[in-house]
């Protein structure tokens, strides 16, 4: 594995990761990676969520500053990972991630010696993460943050049961089968430069209105949940953030900027102790679903959060 400059410039690099070809053929992950200004055995692994990839230079720095190495984790099919002959962001079982998961840790932890890993994940990410750790409870692993974690679905009880029943039955019959769904499209805006928002991203690989929604990689996702739900013991100290509130505004305003219009904070805050025996939840003021994508005075306030909880128990 070869280093190279980064799409977000000196000194992030970043290193593909060949993982097992799978049905559409070769896989890769990517490995983005900034140093802190001195030498250390401390390092953060971050881990996006679903129509997206890392890009979020101020969280990286944040860590930096406070000494730690910062690694994110373009998954297979997102991102820097993304390849013609792939469906974006399509995997039949969320376990498909520990492959570049272990890889990413092996590098993190083996080639570059570092015993004191926070481990990070927002959204899918956030679901993802843990679900590893629990399987495979590193000794490195130090603690863990998860931003907005998409612990699960919206909408009414009924898709939750009901529709769960039927998207986990289309999903091995048919998993190529395109879930129809509406997106407005609001979020991205709220985030991007060169709409409502103060963010530059590459809106092909975080587009918009989002990607398509496969039944197969839904399933996956439910049956993730359903793991969750009956709770894990992720061993290390772990840190939950969401916005306060959840929106569902039908255009631009205040609405979009100041609440999680993605995900439903009650389902959050609900399952936020499933994760392990050691679980801290903040609900940031006025954040949106990427709390440290928010707006000044709640971003600010979650890096506070997350600071008071670095030192109190991971330091």
């Amino acid at each position: 594995m070869t280093q190279r400059p980064d799409v977000l410039g000196a000194p992030y690099r970043a290193e593909e990761i060949h993982l097992p070809d799978d049905a559409e053929g070769p896989v890769v992950a990517t490995l983005v990676h900034r140093p802190a200004a001195e030498p250390t055995r401390r390092a953060v692994l971050h881990v996006h969520g679903f129509a997206d990839y890392f890009f979020q230079t101020g969280y990286a720095e944040w860590w930096t500053a406070r000494g730690y190495d910062f690694y994110a984790l373009d998954l297979r099919k997102y991102g820097r990972s993304i390849r013609p002959h792939q469906t974006p962001n399509y995997v039949a079982d969320l376990a498909e991630y520990f492959v570049e998961l272990d890889a990413a840790w092996d590098l993190v932890t083996g080639r570059d010696g570092h015993d004191h890993v926070v481990l990070t994940g927002h959204s899918t990410g956030g679901l993802t993460t843990p679900l590893w750790a629990d399987a495979r409870r590193p000794p490195e692993l130090r603690g863990m943050v998860l931003n907005s974690p998409w612990f699960d679905l919206q909408g009414s009880p009924l898709l939750r049961t009901v529709g769960t029943v039927l998207v986990d039955q289309i999903g091995r019959r048919t998993p190529m089968r395109v879930l129809p769904r509406s997106v407005s499209g609001l979020y991205a805006r709220s985030l991007h430069r060169d709409h409502e928002g103060e963010w530059d991203f590459d809106l092909t690989w975080k587009p918009l209105e989002s990607f398509t929604v496969h039944a197969g990689w839904l399933r996956a996702v439910r049956r993730g949940h359903a793991r969750l739900h009956a709770g894990l013991e992720v061993p290390c100290p772990v840190l939950v953030l969401s916005s306060d509130a959840s929106s569902r505004p039908a255009e631009m305003g205040d609405d979009v900027h100041r609440h999680d219009i993605v995900l439903e904070v009650p389902h959050i805050r609900r399952w936020a102790g499933a994760v392990g025996p050691h679980v801290t939840y903040v609900a940031v003021p006025g954040a949106r679903h990427d709390v440290v994508l928010s707006l000044p005075a709640p971003r600010a306030a979650a890096y506070d959060a997350i600071g008071r909880w670095h030192d109190a128990w991971v330091s």
